[in-house]
């Protein structure tokens, strides 16, 4: 049996890896990673292990990050600090954990569950990845497309391709990054709510800006910002000093 162990602590690693020679010898160890990159790269690079021994908090985020980036049908021990109450749904769903600091016969225990499940059907695996896939939280689905009205007709726009939105004398419009204006048939709210908001900031209560139109950022009066677009929408977009911080972050302070 050839076995990964995902864990950021090196100490924890080496000592999991000890209790895995002593009980079962003949398993091998054939990689060991720290984080969700380093697993997800080591994933793509190399087969599939038979078995999986998996912290849940690893440096760079949650170990579930990992099944969004790679299929992953090898059965899966989790290990981690969380008591027993705040896991209860690996148990119940007989995915299998071990509390830290590992137990000896916690691990046998659990070995012996795992092969169990292996032997009797073929099926473990690929059970325990789909319950895994399900529990993953799903990306939230952002707006793609708007469509707007151009003359007489309608036609749509995607995010992609917008500047900025803002209301104009009371008119909501799309300026698009190629410098055309739209009229749009939604709310600078309800516009809002369905684009990506690492990708759309609401400046004011005027104008929701895209983060690839930013051209600068200028300190303002009152600690306010001004931001300078490309293209430019012929009025001037002010981020109050309430807002500053937020909106600093958001650019990636």
């Amino acid at each position: 049996m050839k076995v990964l162990i995902v864990e950021d602590e090196a100490l924890l690693s080496k000592r999991l890896q000890n209790l895995l020679q002593e009980i079962r010898p003949e398993y091998e160890v054939c990689g060991i990673t720290r984080s969700v990159r380093e697993t997800t790269d080591w994933l793509k690079q190399h087969p599939e292990p038979d078995l999986i021994f998996m912290d849940i908090e690893l440096g760079d985020g949650k170990s579930f990050e990992i099944f969004n980036k790679n299929r992953v049908d090898a059965p899966v021990i989790f290990t981690t600090a969380y008591d027993e109450y705040a896991i209860q749904a690996f148990k119940v769903n007989s995915i299998d954990y071990l509390l830290k600091p590992i137990n000896k016969e916690e691990l046998s225990i659990a070995l012996r569950k795992f092969e169990r499940t292996v032997h009797a059907s073929g099926q473990g695996a690929g059970k325990l990845a789909n319950l895994i896939r399900e529990m993953i939280p799903r990306k939230t689905e952002y707006r793609e497309r708007f469509l707007v009205k151009k003359g007489q007709k309608w036609i749509s726009v995607e995010a992609g391709n917008t500047a900025l939105f803002m209301v104009s004398h009371g008119v909501p419009q799309l300026l698009s990054r190629d410098k055309q204006k739209y009229i749009l048939a939604y709310t600078l709210e309800e516009i809002e709510n369905q684009v990506d908001p690492d990708e759309f900031f609401r400046a004011n209560r005027q104008f929701l800006i895209s983060r690839q139109a930013i051209k600068a950022v200028h300190p303002w009066f009152n600690s306010k910002l001004k931001v300078e677009m490309e293209p430019d929408p012929e009025e001037e977009i002010l981020v109050s000093r309430e807002r500053a911080k937020a909106f600093k972050t958001w650019l990636g302070e």
